[in-house]
């Protein structure tokens, strides 16, 4: 039996403490944190977990430097301090990067006022990275030359910090966490809605897989549902003071445009911050900021426009980019938090990415609203407070939930595969060794991929052709990563999707044999089925 299918079992059976519903950051952290102090925890989402919202980000930690123009201080102070805490805590995942800033004459603000809100933001943030400094054109033109310095009067260099995998990823390290410590975690589980009887929550569930609907029963219900929190709650007939907003944003991912591993940051035509980020062997360009009525969206031909029109006015490039050499898309709406009584016609332009906890006493019930990678772990914690105030004690109050292994098993890792030769099997088109990898995307899971390599140097093969990931992180994914479609592994728990076009994937020698790694005997459906998925019939369009 699967991990998933024990999981659903688990969920018709058992009566939990805590019920939370939806599988993004702000439901992943909850589980993590409740799970590792003792409560016995269910974690449902009706798609993949990290299936929405948390899958379309910047893949940045940052600090919200953007928030000192509206003078909201005070949440850029906490951002920061959950920026440094993520930086100690991840040391391989979340890692300090450079930004580098391009200014233009005639800007809003001065480029001397700029610089010194930069060192204002260095002090709110405790001096915890490297010190911003001020960029002339020469340094400009000798440092980062791709840039286009016609109109600019110079720049400046801040630090923030950045996702070394994709934001999915780093989502799905807390559901594992969750795991580990007894959560009944399932993805592809939908609530058709939840009821308040005797004393109990009882959330009416369906395996969206097979179409089966049984009931979950808890003490209390966490409705993370991101953009959908408003919808759930009216279902439950739950009422809150907050709502949500929606800000569409998309990002594009083209060929990698410079080697230096920084992130070129620019005033797009609307006034808003620009970027140009990392990400592998890409370049991910964006952000857009639309407002949108539904949180269903996706890329129309004018966000690929103003994207690529920024992009190329402010980029020396060879040739310009245009859409033939966008690789994957990426689309999601921002939550943004307001107050229920707030009038439609908010200006969302002015909203922050600040997070609300709300709870409902009587229904013993917690919505949460709004939120962001950076600010997650505070929202854990301020579930596990809410959670100790709705009734439920927790078995161990103070017990660790997030962060790396120890730097002992860390050690211990890097001697052991030094001794196994890991790095001397890394491919030759990869961009860091494979123990460095293995222990960043894994921690001390990665013993067990070490092992098998050492039976066996074939583990350490490249399965999919022009894809990183090697046989062992199949077969361990496989056991443990609760992978239901063919996309959880390309788009989530990896990020192929994101540096090869679905074409590539599909003519890669070795997608096949990875399937049959994941999905054994299902292999071929699950291919076929992400195949009419990515490669929609002319019949199917045409019903659409």
């Amino acid at each position: 039996m699967s991990l998933r299918e024990e999981n659903l079992e688990r969920l018709q059976n058992e009566t939990f403490d805590v019920v939370i519903l939806g599988g993004g950051i702000n439901g992943a952290v909850s589980a993590a944190c409740l799970s590792a102090r003792g409560l016995r925890v269910a974690l449902l989402d009706r798609g993949d977990f990290a299936g929405f919202t948390s899958q379309q980000s910047s893949n940045l930690a940052w600090g919200g430097i953007k928030y000192m123009e509206s003078f909201e201080f005070g949440l850029v102070h906490k951002l920061c301090r959950s920026r440094n805490l993520l930086l100690r805590s991840y040391p391989s995942t979340v890692q300090e990067i450079r930004f580098y800033l391009a200014h233009q004459r005639g800007f809003r603000h001065g480029l001397w006022k700029l610089h010194m809100g930069a060192w204002f933001y260095w002090l709110l943030g405790g001096f915890f990275t490297r010190p911003p400094r001020r960029l002339s054109l020469q340094t400009m033109t000798s440092e980062e030359p791709i840039v286009n310095q016609e109109g600019c009067d110079g720049g400046l260099e801040y630090s923030d910090a950045y996702l070394k995998d994709n934001d999915a990823r780093f989502v799905f390290g807390f559901v594992r966490k969750a795991l580990q410590e007894g959560c009944a975690a399932v993805n592809y589980v939908a609530s058709l809605g939840a009821r308040r009887a005797g004393g109990q929550w009882v959330t009416r569930a369906r395996d969206e897989r097979t179409g089966r609907e049984f009931s979950v029963r808890s003490r209390l219900l966490v409705n993370a549902c991101g953009p959908f929190v408003d919808e759930h709650n009216a279902r439950a007939g739950v009422k809150t003071r907050h709502r949500h907003v929606f800000s569409k944003g998309i990002h594009l991912l083209v060929p990698r445009l410079t080697e230096h591993q920084r992130v070129l940051t620019f005033f797009a035509d609307d006034g808003r911050l620009f970027f140009v980020i990392p990400m592998g062997p890409r370049t991910c360009i964006g952000t857009t900021d639309t407002r949108v009525e539904q949180p269903n969206t996706q890329v129309t031909p004018e966000d690929r426009r103003f994207v690529l029109e920024n992009i190329n006015k402010r980029l020396s490039l060879a040739k310009p980019l245009t859409e033939a050499d966008i690789i994957a898309e990426r689309c999601g709406v921002r939550p943004l938090v307001v107050l229920g009584g707030t009038s439609g016609r908010v200006d969302w332009l002015q909203l922050s990415r600040k997070h609300e906890v709300e709870a409902s006493p009587d229904q013993g019930h917690i919505s949460i609203f709004g939120g962001k990678l950076t600010d997650c772990l505070n929202v854990g914690e301020e579930v596990a407070t809410l959670v100790q105030q709705l009734g439920v004690t927790l078995p161990r109050p103070g017990a660790p939930w997030f962060g790396e292994p120890p730097a002992a098993a860390r050690r211990r890792f890097f001697l052991r595969a030094a001794a196994v030769g890991l790095d001397d099997l890394t491919a030759p088109s990869a961009s860091e060794p494979l123990s460095t990898r293995l222990w960043r995307r894994y921690g001390e899971d990665a013993f067990a991929m070490l092992d098998a390599v050492e039976q066996d140097p074939a583990q350490a093969r490249q399965v999919i052709e022009g894809a990183e990931y090697i046989r062992c992180e199949l077969e361990h994914a496989a056991r443990c990563e609760m992978i239901t479609t063919l996309e959880d592994f390309l788009r989530r728990r990896s990020k192929v999707a994101l540096v090869m076009r679905d074409d590539q994937i599909l003519a890669a020698p070795g997608l096949l044999a990875a399937c049959r790694i994941l999905f054994g005997d299902q292999a071929q459906a699950r291919l076929d089925e992400w195949r009419h998925e990515r490669f929609p019939s002319p019949q199917r369009l045409a019903a659409e």
